[in-house]
């Protein structure tokens, strides 16, 4: 069974920055598509940040320039680096991740989520 454990969130001042980490862990062929995905008390969950298997990347436009997403595919973990957040960043913060089973099968695979609060 496939897990993404997720870490780092918790509480910043607007201005501030946090990085949020989500490493895959268990039995799998391959881990495609990767992301990080936000929902905030009331709305939909929205695709923050997504990096493919080779590194293309693509972000929701209002975190352009102000957060990266990147990969270490030696160590299945996918960050998030989050600058100058302001309040409207604050929201349980959720790893997706594309995974290929050892018997072929595609897997669409969802941390528990990390809460980022953004306060003064």
């Amino acid at each position: 069974q496939v897990q993404l454990v997720e870490s780092g969130g918790g509480l910043v001042q607007p201005g501030g920055s946090l990085r949020l980490s989500c490493a895959a862990s268990g039995i799998f062929f391959s881990i495609n598509n990767m992301g990080w995905y936000r929902q905030a008390p009331g709305k939909q969950r929205e695709l923050v940040a997504s990096i493919t298997s080779g590194g293309s990347t693509n972000y929701v436009d209002s975190v352009k320039g102000r957060f990266t997403i990147s990969r270490d595919n030696a160590r299945n973990t996918v960050y998030l680096a989050m600058n100058s957040l302001n309040p409207e960043d604050a929201a349980v913060y959720y790893c997706n991740a594309g995974i290929t089973t050892r018997s072929w099968t595609y897997r669409e695979v969802w941390g528990q989520g990390t809460l980022v609060t953004v306060s003064s």
